[in-house]
């Protein structure tokens, strides 16, 4: 049975673990990443497009002239891109989010198994925590990362606005702002730190108490060792 102080270290870091995978399904599983005014003018008229979107789906609005709604639709983030390097980035953002998501989902087991008992396999215990939880770190840091550069250098915006209404003028400018889908994304890279953090005060303090058993042994005269 693993002491009480270990018990204690990675059941707190098993919550942080949990913690991160609940956000990671969160950010999976909810669609408001980013919402983008994409403007589009000719000589006559001039229209705009809003849109909110995620990794899966969104809803887009056309407005024309004087802001006068025309029509709204819901959309399919691939059906609506071809293919494009932002279909592709966006197929990659997803995958690592899925990569992030089974890490951390083996991170929780392997917190929770040194809770409760002391593995035998040295990939089970802190090296593996520290393994996971990097690995999902790293993903969620990818994804993060990726997607501004999909909206913003792959104009992943103008793409779905083009998709969802076929006949559209020249692209005036556009506008983006990030939702909390989007910002989820810092307390998972936050709670992952902290399970790493955990497992690293843990060890530490199992380091240094070692010394401390070993210290009596070294300073103890010649003649009582040899006793």
């Amino acid at each position: 049975m693993p002491s009480r102080k270990k018990t204690v270290m990675f059941a707190s870091a098993f919550l942080t673990c949990v913690f991160s995978f609940v956000l990671i399904c969160t950010v999976l599983g909810t669609q408001q990443w980013v919402s983008s005014d994409v403007h589009f003018s000719d000589t006559t008229s001039n229209a705009t497009v809003s849109l909110t979107y995620g990794l899966f789906t969104g809803t887009c609005k056309q407005y024309i002239d004087a802001g006068l709604q025309v029509s709204e639709k819901d959309f399919k983030v691939e059906k609506n891109l071809g293919t494009t390097p932002a279909k592709n980035t966006n197929t990659a953002i997803v995958a690592i989010l899925v990569l992030g998501l089974v890490s951390s989902f083996l991170s929780c087991v392997f917190t929770c198994t040194n809770a409760v008992s002391n593995p035998y396999r040295t990939f089970l215990g802190p090296i593996g925590v520290y393994t996971l939880n990097s690995f999902c770190g790293i993903f969620i840091f990818l994804a993060m990362i990726l997607f501004p550069v999909n909206v913003q250098h792959h104009n992943l915006s103008l793409e779905l606005a083009q998709g969802c209404f076929s006949v559209l003028q020249t692209q005036n400018s556009s506008a983006h702002s990030y939702g909390y889908s989007f910002w989820i994304t810092l307390p998972i890279l936050f709670l992952n730190i902290a399970s790493i953090t955990i497992i690293c005060f843990y060890e530490h303090a199992r380091y240094s108490k070692k010394k401390e058993r070993e210290r009596p042994i070294e300073s103890a005269p010649k003649d009582v060792i040899l006793f």
